[in-house]
């Protein structure tokens, strides 16, 4: 496992993937009402995680092949909003919950690591192909 650099500012991640920051107040308004038929990646955190900051990590060493995955991102850190993580029954964080077209697609739990995560997104991507062709 990459350890985490001593300057490393996890927020530099939200900025480099434009992750929109949601709350349990906007989800629906922001996440799921919204127009747009792209795959939305809500990245579910908290600070001081150490699995949440292993990601961050892992996705600025990677930031091209996420990049690559052309995912709308948003995220929360739900220690700070623990009625969005109940919402999604969540034991432990990080967890990257998708949607698509207002429909809950899946969630991944934990960080599975990089081929785990991009075969996930690549089987969600192609359940939607399938769907439009």
């Amino acid at each position: 496992m990459p350890a985490t650099p001593v300057d490393f500012d996890p927020a530099e991640v939200f900025d480099l993937f434009a992750m929109r920051e949601v709350d349990s107040g906007n989800f629906d308004s922001v996440v799921v009402s919204a127009a747009g038929s792209d795959l939305r990646c809500v990245f579910l955190w908290g600070k001081d995680c150490y699995n949440c900051n292993l990601f961050k990590n892992t996705a600025l060493l990677l930031q091209d092949r996420i990049k690559a995955l052309d995912l709308s991102w948003y995220q929360a850190d739900v220690y700070q909003d623990q009625p969005l993580g109940r919402r999604f029954g969540l034991h432990g964080v990080p967890a990257f919950v998708f949607f698509r077209s207002g429909q809950r697609l899946g969630r991944i739990s934990g960080w599975p690591g990089w081929p785990q995560f991009s075969g996930a997104i690549g089987r969600l991507q192609a359940q939607n192909a399938e769907k439009s062709g």
